[in-house]
């Protein structure tokens, strides 16, 4: 059936600041590749490109991708994963989504196109682990 995979755990599969979620989000990510399983929102691919190339608090001079790398790396997402794209439907259901549980914007975007497209789970560390939002059921991929 497939399920889908949030921004966070892209962008950790760079981020070697955190070496535990780095290796979990590598793992993870080849694991989906293999299966067949995972999906990746249109959303997720913008934000990994955003979140990978901007300036790092700790160094304003580094990010964790240069601007090619993160182009490279958001064209590779989309050669080995299904990614999914936004629709009237999407975000009607964001809309509802972010009115009815009080998510923030991005995360009720998120979580729509999991809703709309049937997946019954999104792993994600920005959500509630484990509580259900309609049909989606929330995974942390980095909890235990």
């Amino acid at each position: 059936m497939g399920y889908l995979v949030d921004t966070n755990v892209l962008v950790y599969r760079f981020d070697s600041r955190d070496a535990a979620k780095q290796e979990r989000a590598t793992g993870f990510l080849r694991e989906g590749l293999e299966s067949g399983e995972a999906r990746i929102p249109h959303q997720a691919i913008l934000e990994f490109v955003a979140a990978t190339t901007r300036p790092l608090r700790k160094d304003p001079e580094v990010s964790l991708l240069e601007l090619g790398e993160a182009a490279r790396e958001a064209e590779e997402l989309m050669a080995q994963f299904p990614v999914l794209y936004p629709t009237d439907g999407v975000l009607r259901l964001a809309l509802r989504g972010w009115c009815t549980y009080r998510l923030n914007w991005f995360d009720a975007h998120i979580w729509a196109y999991a809703e709309y497209y049937g997946l019954e789970t999104l792993y994600s560390e920005d959500f509630q682990h484990g509580r259900r939002y309609g049909k989606v059921r929330v995974i942390d991929p980095f909890i235990g």
